[in-house]
């Protein structure tokens, strides 16, 4: 239910700014010889497979129905969006955090202070670009909705942790650069623990609160508030319908599956009784293209 929204391009904007990044550390640890930097590079190879796995979940959830998934595999990528945000709590923030409290406990002095912000400000620069494109697709999806209710309402799992991903990576990074030019100019390492703690927080509250939303998806959230206003409108607008009695909606992926019931208008047979419930399926589905599943239980009682 992301509107118009590209998630696929968002994903491969992520994925080259990541993979950029990880070139430039692991050239940087090279010359440097840092253990640092290199373990930096590992980080932003990490941060390339997230995005792969999202692929992975968008190829999975392109599955067919079948006897044993009648329904399809939409909500696949439910679970390795999930497992996204488990990765960037685990690997992202927890480490930096543990990171953060090593370099307190052991300070050790900045290498090639110079070249690690030159590869902080490439980095900012490459994930800026990124955030830049997902903010399109954003903006495309929450339409006249501030950020935060799309943030909240949104089913399209994908773009919201691309989303999240991207604005933890720029924040890190700018607090990464700060932290960084603090020690160099006033030689205090007392700044790079706590800047490098910081950013292990930030991704441990971007994390957790990605994995809040998906977690509903996973367990069965219906479509967004807006869109159901929409349908309930359009159903009770329908001439064959006299009275929407209750409507029920299941977000499966990029698929939606829908249950009526509804009391009829009065039709001179139990044949254009069928015909009219027919009608109206035709039309809910022309107009909201995403639904796959629709079922119609008619009250024709007094």
């Amino acid at each position: 239910m992301s509107g118009h929204a590209n998630s696929l391009k968002a994903i491969f904007l992520a994925l080259g700014a990541n993979f950029a990044i990880f070139v430039a550390k692991l050239v940087a640890a090279f010359v440097t010889g840092s253990g640092a930097m290199l373990a930096e590079a590992v980080h932003s190879l990490a941060d390339c497979g997230n995005q792969g796995l999202l692929l992975l979940g968008m190829r999975q959830a392109k599955r067919p129905p079948s006897d044993e998934f009648p329904l399809g595999w939409g909500r696949a990528l439910y679970f390795w969006s999930f497992l996204v945000a488990i990765l960037l709590f685990s690997v992202g923030g927890m480490f930096s955090v543990y990171e953060g409290v090593h370099k307190l406990a052991s300070p050790e002095p900045l290498k090639w202070p110079w070249l690690a912000l030159g590869v902080l400000v490439f980095g900012i620069v490459a994930e800026g670009i990124s955030m830049r494109g997902c903010m399109q697709e954003v903006n495309k999806a929450r339409g006249d909705q501030d950020l935060w209710t799309w943030f909240r309402q949104t089913r399209s799992s994908e773009l919201l942790v691309i989303f999240g991903e991207d604005l933890a990576a720029l924040l890190g990074l700018c607090l990464a650069a700060l932290a960084v030019g603090a020690t160099m100019l006033t030689g205090n390492l007392l700044f790079d623990a706590v800047g490098t703690i910081a950013i292990g927080v930030l991704l441990v509250v971007v994390a957790v609160a990605l994995a809040i939303e998906v977690k509903a998806l996973l367990i069965g959230q219906g479509v967004e508030p807006r869109r159901r206003a929409e349908l309930m409108a359009f159903l009770e607008n329908r001439p064959e319908v006299a009275q929407v009695l209750n409507l029920i909606t299941l977000q499966m992926g990029a698929d939606v599956m829908v249950s009526v019931k509804a009391r009829m208008e009065p039709c001179a047979s139990d044949r254009a009784l069928i015909e009219a419930i027919n009608t109206v399926e035709r039309a809910m589905k022309a107009q909201f293209g995403d639904i796959r599943w629709s079922f119609f239980e008619p009250d024709v009682t007094d």
